[in-house]
């Protein structure tokens, strides 16, 4: 089976900020996988290179001269042309798919006007799955997050930490952390933003297992400025701003209202896929995944987390078969490769 994947090589395209999350979990796990023959196309290097109009159209013939059984993409902003995408889908024998990961917030505003382009959509939103259908879109299939087992594996190191986090200082991150370490609680914390800073993903993999508390918290990524209010009114197209319409404004809003929803991300599957102790604030779908206070541990507000915590740095022989039983339903039932097969099969691709 051959695939293009097409996605961003680099973190927000930014070379300096390292490799991204896609490259890093999906491409990484398909060039692993059996049967699968798969090569990048670097979306934010090749734009840079040739531009975006070039690099469509290279995207376009390459499709048309090598046939390949599928285009699967990882969109993150509007790095296509609409009508390159159908195009492959519609007069091509490629069949196309979608990976969306943020229809919680970005599904009104962002997932249903790209979806009709593509063969099939999936989607990590229960909620979503719904909305596409009345769509007119059938070809929907509901999938989630995982752990690329082929890179993220416990390692066999000291753990020198009590509690880390690792991501940004979104939302309310910094207050819950002040009421923590109120409490005597002593917590490191990495990403940009904070004055640790970002960790590459080898250092990562080795926190997880050096720490004896990893910490999630599940508010999407959500931070209100003048550059996310302006967009609710606003839009551009190449160098000048027109205002939306009342219904684009509308959509806006509540996409900008939803950023705040809790939802199910890469960090609850990767945790426990390295061996990792999980503390997680809880989320609707997460017992579909695991056994709650059995293989990951959840927490509903401050106070909660912060017994917690204490009660687990207390408790080791409880928290490291907490751990255990969390890995081994990761690698049983929650790994990328999984997760892929069972869409190429929807797909009828194997």
């Amino acid at each position: 089976m051959k695939v293009i994947f097409a996605a961003l090589k680099y973190d927000y395209g930014d070379p300096q900020r390292g490799p991204s999350f896609e490259y890093t979990n999906f491409y990484d796990t398909l060039k692993n996988m059996s049967g699968i023959e798969v090569e990048l196309w670097p979306i934010d290097e090749l734009t840079m290179q040739y531009g975006k109009e070039e690099m469509n159209r290279q995207l376009l013939n390459k499709v048309k001269t090598e046939k390949p059984d599928l285009l699967f993409t990882f969109l993150f902003r509007d790095e296509f042309e609409p009508k390159v995408i159908q195009e492959i889908t519609n007069s091509t024998s490629t069949l196309t798919l979608n990976w969306f990961g943020d229809d919680q917030w970005r599904f009104e505003s962002y997932s249903k006007n790209w979806a009709p382009l593509y063969s099939y959509v999936a989607t990590t939103d229960e909620g979503s799955v719904l909305k596409y259908k009345i769509l007119g879109l059938s070809n929907v299939i509901k999938t989630q997050w995982a752990c690329n087992h082929f890179s993220y594996k416990p390692e066999r190191v000291e753990q020198e930490y009590d509690v880390t986090f690792i991501g940004q200082p979104h939302g309310n991150r910094k207050k819950v952390f002040n009421n923590m370490i109120q409490a005597g609680i002593k917590i490191d914390c990495f990403g940009y933003g904070w004055p640790q800073g970002r960790v590459e993903q080898e250092q990562m993999i080795k926190l997880f297992s050096a720490s004896k508390i990893n910490l999630n918290l599940a508010n999407t990524s959500f931070g209100l400025n003048l550059r996310t209010i302006a967009r609710v009114f606003l839009h551009k197209k190449g160098r000048l701003v027109f205002p939306n319409s009342w219904s684009e404004t509308k959509l806006n809003f509540n996409s900008l209202f939803k950023a705040k929803c809790e939802q199910m991300k890469g960090r609850n599957f990767e945790v426990p896929g390295c061996g990792g102790f999980l503390l997680t604030s809880y989320i609707a779908e997460l017992p579909k995944y695991y056994k709650l206070n059995k293989e990951v541990v959840v927490f509903k507000n401050t106070p909660e987390l912060i017994e917690k915590i204490k009660y687990y740095l207390k408790n080791s022989a409880e928290r490291e078969a907490i751990a255990r039983a969390g890995y081994e339903r990761t690698i049983k039932e929650h790994t990328y490769e999984q997760r892929f097969r069972e869409i190429f099969k929807t797909m009828e691709l194997v």
